[in-house]
């Protein structure tokens, strides 16, 4: 009687332990804390004269030479030459959960304008945010993703810039997994001059796209679009004429398997009218990494 009592007792037991395992198993898990890293980018590229730096999201790039074009322009009485800058980006990035990013931080630049470069200076400050307000999840409607930065060039002094920088992008994914998949959207950025004699008109990017993710977590990403700048004047004479020409950027990424990126490369080429090459490398710095 006794051997059977203990034996009916460890077979509660386990039995026990089994539906508390199944229990733990079914229990969703716990949500990861945020993503903290650099999002280091260093760019690289050629302005054509007569022109800024416009293109895809490069407003810290853009903001240093606009305010530089501002500053100068008096003194360059024949127009805005040929340029050449290496710009780089630190913003401080968290990524809060799989639907929104805030960021922010420094930005510093060289440009050469024919006569050498520049010392490489702090030319920018940003701040701003990326938020996903509606996730397609296998749905028939796209994920539709939010981004909005603002730019102000550094020093604070006449001629200074703020950069408002809106995208909308809509992304349908064409498998569960979300690694192919079309993408279509609209950047606009608004710049203000803090100088009664200068304007900067708005540009405006449309574009469609796509990617694919192979299964060893490289990514490629294409967007083809049309670029639309009003023009920039300074004291009534025009210093960058205003355009409507195409734009084509490429990326390709390394992800991890839960889709943080671990390198990235960009290559941009935009007509202005004349061609705007720019290449940029992406090497996040994690502090944390989920």
């Amino acid at each position: 009687m006794r051997a059977a009592a203990t034996g009916l007792l460890f077979l509660a037991i386990s039995a026990n332990a089994a539906v508390a395992a199944d229990e733990e198993e079914d229990a969703p898990t716990k949500p990861a804390g945020p993503n903290i890293y650099l999002d280091l980018r260093t760019i690289y590229a050629t302005i054509p004269a007569g022109t800024l730096g416009l293109g895809f999201g490069n407003t810290s790039l853009s903001a240093a030479f606009e305010a530089l074009a501002a500053r100068r322009s008096p003194t360059l009485p024949s127009g805005l030459p040929a340029a050449k800058s290496v710009a780089v980006d630190l913003p401080l990035t968290v990524d809060v959960n799989d639907r929104v990013s805030l960021y922010g931080g420094v930005s510093g630049s060289t440009i050469d304008i024919g006569n050498g470069w520049s010392s490489f200076d702090i030319t920018s400050w940003n701040m701003g945010l990326q938020a996903d307000v509606y996730q397609q999840n296998g749905g028939m409607f796209p994920t539709v993703t939010l981004q909005s930065t603002l730019t102000q060039s550094i020093p604070n002094e006449p001629g200074m810039t703020t950069s408002f920088n809106q995208i909308v992008e809509f992304d349908y994914a064409l498998d569960e997994d979300e690694t192919q998949g079309w993408l279509a959207g609209v950047q606009y950025t608004y710049t203000d001059v803090s100088s009664q004699f200068a304007r900067i008109k708005p540009n405006t990017i449309l574009y469609a796209g796509g990617y694919y993710q192979w299964p060893s977590n490289w990514k490629f990403t294409g967007r083809l679009g049309v670029q639309s700048f009003g023009g920039a004047e300074l004291a009534g004479r025009t210093i960058a004429e205003s355009f409507t020409q195409p734009i084509l950027r490429l990326d390709l990424d390394r992800m991890d398997d839960n889709d943080n990126r671990l390198f990235g490369v960009t290559a941009q080429i935009a007509w202005m009218p004349k061609p705007s090459w720019q290449v940029t490398l992406r090497t996040p710095l994690y502090a944390v990494r989920n």
